[in-house]
Parts: C-alpha cells; structure tokens; sequence
C-alpha cells in the first residue's frame, strides 16, 4: 500500500479536496486501486453537529457517518461508495486514544502524542486502505500549514515517510496571488508555506500552485529554487471553468505518470477512465440553452457573503444531469427568511427545488415557495426537509388543515404533519444528537405506477448503479426491482395518522419502507413535476451516471 499526504498553504479553501479527487481519477485510469481519506482538525466526532455555514455541507456515508462535503467530491470523482473510515477528526482520535487509556489499553504506559496519537492517526489511514482495498491511499490534511490544531497529523505524515520512504509522498497545494496593480502572480506567499512546512521536517515531492492565471515559467524556476523542488515537480492548477476539468489539466502535465514513477507503482495499461471526463467537458460546452433554477434555503450567507458549499451535493447533481441533457443550469440562491418577507420573487423560473434543513427559521418562506410551485405548475422537487415542507403546505391549503405543521418546528401543533421518528424520541430527551437521527442506505419500496417509479424505469436501470447497489449496513434481502437504495439524513417523518386523508385528496405516496411504515417519497398527479423524497439523491448522484431523479427534474424544467 502506497501514501499520498496532500496538504494546503496559504489559505484555506484552495480546492484540496478537488485536487486529492482529481489525482485519484487519474491514478484509477491507470488501473490503480485508489481511496481518499479526509482528515479535518476539529474536535468534532463527526460533521453532523455543524453548522452548515461553518463548514459546508455534511456529506453521508452509505454506511452512515455524517461527514465532511470532501467525501462526496471523492465519490463523484471516484465513482465508489465511500466508508467511514474514510473519514476522521481529530475528536475521533483523541476520544479513541483516551478511551483506550481508559481501558489500560496502554499497560500503564504515560500516553503522549508522539507516538500514540500518531500511531492511532497512522492505524485509521491503513484501515481505510485495507476496507477500500486500495493500491494508493490518498489522504487530504485539512486547515492549513502553520495552524497549531493540525500539527500533530502532519507529524504522523512526516514519521510514516521516515518509516516507508519509498511508499510515501508529500503533495502541497499552495497559492499564488494575481496582483492586478502590479500585473504578476506572486510566488512568496508559496515559499513561506513550503518553508513552514520544511520547518515540520517535511519536503514536499510535488508543489501543485492555485492561481487565477495558469503559472509561468519565471515563477516555476523561483518556485524551483527557494521550495527545492524541480521544475518539472511544479505542478500548475489555475482557475477553470468546472472542477471536472480538473483531472483533464493535470493529466496534461503527465501529473500520474511522475506520482506512478516516483512510488515505484507499476504501470499498467490506460483504461478508458479519462475519456469520459473528455465527454462530459464536451456536454457541458455543448450545452447552450440556458434552465434558470430558484435554490430556496436559508444556509446561504456567511457575514456578508453568500456561499453555496451547504448544497454542494444538490448543485452537482443539478449541473451533472442538465449537462447530459443538452442544458446549462443558471442558480438563484432564495433565501427563504427574506422571501417570507416578500422581499424575493419566484417569477420566472423553470425549477424550484427546496433542499436539506433543520429548524423553524425560514419555515414560512419555503411553504410560500412550494405554494407558488404547485399553484403555478413550475416542476418542484423537495429534498428531506423539502419534502416535509410539500406536506404541510398540502395540509394547510389543499386540506385546509389549520396550524399544520412539523413539532421540529412548533413541538405543540395541533395538527403534527411531520413528527418524531419513534425511535428518536429517547436520543432527543437525553440530548444525545450526534450520531443518532436516521444514517446512512436505507431501502425504498417504490409504488407501481408513480412518476417516481417511471423515473428509475426510463433513467435507473442499471443494476451497478448506486441506487440499486448502495446497499450499506441497512440492506434487506431482496430481489425485487421495485426496491432501490437511497441514504438518508433525518430524525422526523411523515405521521401516518394523516395518511388516508392526504391519497383521498390527491397526494400520492410513491415511496415507502419495505414494512410500508414510513412514507419516503410522496408527488402530487395532477403536476407536470411535483416530487418530494425523504432521502436524499444528491448524495449519489455521479458525473457519469446522473441521478434519475435529477434527469426527470431537469427534463421538466426543460418543458
């Protein structure tokens, strides 16, 4: 097993996670088994108690671990479903470590950093490697050099090269500013990042540079000098147009072939794997007509910043299957507390989609924007909470059920559309949140008949497909075709108490559990696309294998 540690300088945000992605692409078209492993220095277990405007989106596991959004760029880029080994904090580490103590794990030893948390860093990435039976595992240091919370996971780097010098590489991703007075990308700041780094024990094999213009030759030969690296060890990643070109552009510098020679990796045959990232560069500039699609949230704005990295997955899945259509998808970010005040509009559209969220903030807005979805006919999909937001507006104004509503939101409604799971009821009175909602694959029974059973018909049927073999730990055995596999994030549900009142009004429920006990997708017939899912699609949603969901949505919003 081979080891390749990418870390970042400079500032935080310069696509490391696209760039560990984009090297594993490449190194799988070689035929190199390949993993990816992200390590975030938080004291976090887990991403799922996050706010998504600290940290992007939370990203899940088949197996169901909340996660970090790097773990679904590895997926689309990689295209394999990931494990939770792939994921680790520095809260993990540390909990392991003091829990093992704990358990005189140690015999008695004093337990210090070096080398028993380092060891336990060092134990994670090997299990992630044997799990994904990896040839090369890959692992993304989170934060930036020089910051004092990550410090101990580049040590644990630096002493597995010392060990297995010939099975190790260090990659740094470093930024190179354009000053617009001076007319030059500058090299300095990467030069003081790479001697923080040395400053670690740590020379890097490679120096991948992000910048706004593609890098030069002055600037690689003082990168050269000052990083002592080679010219041809200098790696250019400037600004594109999509992150799917990225593996194309890094190809074009021979970036696999120099990783294979310098780990010793035999070489084997080129596969086919690159081509169809030609292919979907080529769709996406094909692609000239133009879907205006409303995003209405309330996890945009950071500061005075609007950010979209807390719907990463919804917004790939949106782009990967408008461009296999011959479409462009243009985003307008509505967020839902302002909409409520009637200070954004909805006119104009082809699509509203309501994703992911938690709360009662905003809760009004997003019924306004599926309102104004199903009165005007303009094709709606609803994601997890986007789904439980169609019901209570279902029950509010077609039911005309009063104070409808999810007890997430207003715990003593009178009219509980959206409830507590069961099992959820004891986690929330002992405040034991991380961890514990409703993770991970789960199965689906798709109704005969509904939209959403044509739409995995006519756009699904692949048997490799996520959606058919994203089985997890929640597998059930069966054959059937009607049963599909899609990862869930959720504590609360559909109350079936109000089940037979809903399909007698019109409200079809296409999605259940196997048992039929939980409502899991629900649509409305007289809509040209009105599609609500407890799970959530995005999450498997791949760049060469679009999500059927997705297709059908853009393919109305195309109508």
């Amino acid at each position: 097993m081979k080891f390749v540690f990418v870390s970042g300088g400079v500032v935080s945000g310069l696509g490391k996670g696209i760039t560990c992605s984009s090297i594993g692409a490449i190194l799988e078209s070689f035929g190199i088994k390949v993993t990816i492993v992200k390590i975030d220095m938080y004291l976090n277990v887990d991403a799922g108690t996050i706010r998504p405007q600290e940290h992007g989106e939370v990203f899940v596991t088949e197996d169901g671990l909340e996660t970090d959004q790097d773990l679904g760029n590895y997926e689309r880029f990689l295209n394999h479903s990931l494990h939770r080994e792939n994921y680790m904090t520095a809260g993990q580490v540390y909990k392991s470590v003091i829990d093992r103590e704990r358990a005189f794990g140690y015999e008695g030893e004093d337990v210090e950093a070096i080398p028993h948390v380092t060891d336990e860093i060092t134990s994670r990435i090997m299990a992630a490697g044997k799990i994904n039976k990896a040839d090369v595992v890959i692992i993304e240091l989170g934060g930036t050099v020089g910051e004092y919370q990550n410090a101990i996971f580049f040590e644990a780097s630096r002493i597995l090269k010392l060990k297995k010098p010939k099975d190790v590489l260090q990659i740094h991703v470093t930024y190179l500013p354009f000053l617009k007075n001076i007319g030059e990308l500058k090299s300095k700041p990467a030069q003081q990042s790479v001697k923080i780094l040395n400053g670690m024990g740590i020379q890097p094999d490679f120096v991948i540079t992000r910048s706004e213009l593609p890098i030069d030759q002055k600037r690689k030969e003082k990168i050269s000098v000052f990083c002592n690296v080679r010219e041809d060890e200098i790696i250019g990643n400037p600004d594109l147009t999509s992150i799917y070109e990225v593996p194309l552009y890094l190809e074009e510098q021979k970036f696999g072939e120099k990783i294979i020679k310098k780990l010793g990796l035999k070489k084997k045959a080129r596969n086919s794997g690159l081509s169809s990232w030609k292919k979907l560069k080529n769709q996406r500039l094909s692609a000239k007509k133009v879907l205006k699609i409303a995003m209405v949230g309330k996890y945009f704005m950071t500061g005075n910043y609007k950010l979209i990295d807390s719907y990463v997955s919804v917004v790939e899945a949106i782009k990967q299957a408008s461009w296999a259509q011959g479409v462009d998808p243009e985003f307008t970010w509505i967020d839902s507390t302002e909409f409520e005040k009637g200070k954004m509009s909805l006119k104009g559209f082809d699509g509203i989609v309501v994703p992911q969220g938690w709360g009662s903030r905003g809760i009004e807005g997003k019924l306004m924007a599926v309102r104004y979805a199903r009165e005007n006919k303009i094709p709606y999909l609803g994601l997890c909470f986007g789904m439980q937001m169609a019901t209570i507006e279902f029950a509010r104004n077609v039911l005309k059920l009063k104070g409808a509503n999810t007890t997430e939101a207003d715990p003593r409604t009178g009219c509980p559309i959206i409830h507590v799971m069961n099992d959820q009821k004891e986690y929330l009175l002992k405040k034991q949140y991380g961890g514990t909602i409703r993770l991970g694959s789960w199965p689906c029974k798709i109704k005969e008949g509904s939209l959403l059973d044509k739409i995995y018909m006519k756009y699904g049927t692949d048997p490799s497909a996520p959606w058919y073999s994203d089985r997890g730990f929640n597998s059930v055995p069966s054959d059937t075709k009607d049963i599909i596999y899609e990862r869930h994030r959720h504590r609360y549900e559909f109350n079936n108490d109000y089940r037979e009142q809903f399909e007698k009004a019109g409200f079809v429920i296409s999605g259940t559990s196997p048992d039929g006990k939980l409502v899991e997708a629900m649509e409305l017939a007289n809509h040209p696309f009105f599609l609500g899912t407890q799970f959530h699609p995005e999450y498997i949603a791949r760049p060469h294998s679009p999500h059927p969901i997705f297709l059908a949505f853009v393919n109305a919003c195309k109508k």
